[in-house]
C-alpha cells in the first residue's frame, strides 16, 4: 500500500519534542494537537484525527511495531474501562487547568516565571536553557513550560504503555481520544 502524506506525521511529533527541548516557545505548536482533533470531531463526527493524523500514535506504532520496542502484551481491561478513561480525562483536565492558573498568575504579575517543566505532574525539571527571554510577556513562556510538560508527560506515559503493552496502548486512554469520542457520540445521537 502506497504511503500517504499523513503517514509521516510522526516526524512532526518528534520535531515538536526536539524543538521544545531547545526553545520552549515551540510548545505553543502543540495546541494544534488539541484543536484539530476537536474540530474534526465537531465538524465530521468522526475520530479521523486519532485514526489517521495523530503523529504521536504513529510514532508509538513505529517504535513499538517496526522497531520492536513493545512487549506486545494485551492491553489490560481496566485501562480500557470507561471509569479509567473518564477518570484519567478528569485528572488530565485538573492538571491542565492548574497549568493555565499558573500561567494566569504570571500574566497577572503575582507569580514569577518558573523555567521548569513538570514531568508526570510530580518531577520538576529545570529547563532554563530553553528560554532566554523575548519581547513577549513572561506569561507566554510560562504557558510554554506548562504545556510542554503536559505534552512531554503524555508522551512518556505513551512510551511506557507502548513498551508494556501494544504499541498504541496510549490511544486507549488518551484524553483527546476520550474527548473526541464523547463529541462523536453526542453528535451522532443528534442525527
Amino acid at each position: 500500500m502506497k504511503k500517504q502524506w499523513f503517514d509521516y506525521l510522526w516526524v512532526l511529533s518528534l520535531a515538536y519534542l526536539i524543538l521544545g527541548f531547545f526553545n520552549i516557545l515551540f510548545a505553543w505548536l502543540g495546541l494544534l494537537c488539541f484543536f484539530i482533533p476537536l474540530i474534526i470531531a465537531v465538524v465530521k463526527g468522526t475520530k479521523g484525527y486519532c485514526n489517521r493524523y495523530c503523529g504521536r500514535g504513529q510514532l508509538l506504532a513505529l517504535l513499538g511495531g517496526r522497531f520492536g520496542l513493545s512487549l506486545q502484551n494485551a492491553i489490560p481491561r481496566w485501562m480500557k474501562s470507561k471509569a479509567f478513561r473518564y477518570g484519567f480525562l478528569l485528572f488530565f483536565f485538573t492538571m491542565f487547568f492548574q497549568m493555565l492558573w499558573n500561567t494566569y498568575l504570571v500574566f497577572a504579575g503575582t507569580q514569577n516565571l518558573k523555567q521548569a517543566v513538570t514531568l508526570l505532574w510530580t518531577f520538576r525539571l529545570p529547563w532554563d536553557w530553553a528560554y532566554h527571554g523575548t519581547l513577549l510577556h513572561p506569561g507566554v513562556a510560562q504557558f510554554s513550560f506548562g504545556f510542554y510538560g503536559v505534552m512531554l508527560t503524555s508522551t512518556v506515559l505513551g512510551l511506557i504503555t507502548m513498551v508494556l503493552f501494544k504499541p498504541r496502548s496510549w490511544c486507549v486512554y488518551c484524553p483527546m481520544g476520550t474527548m473526541t469520542q464523547l463529541i462523536c457520540t453526542a453528535k451522532n445521537r443528534q442525527k
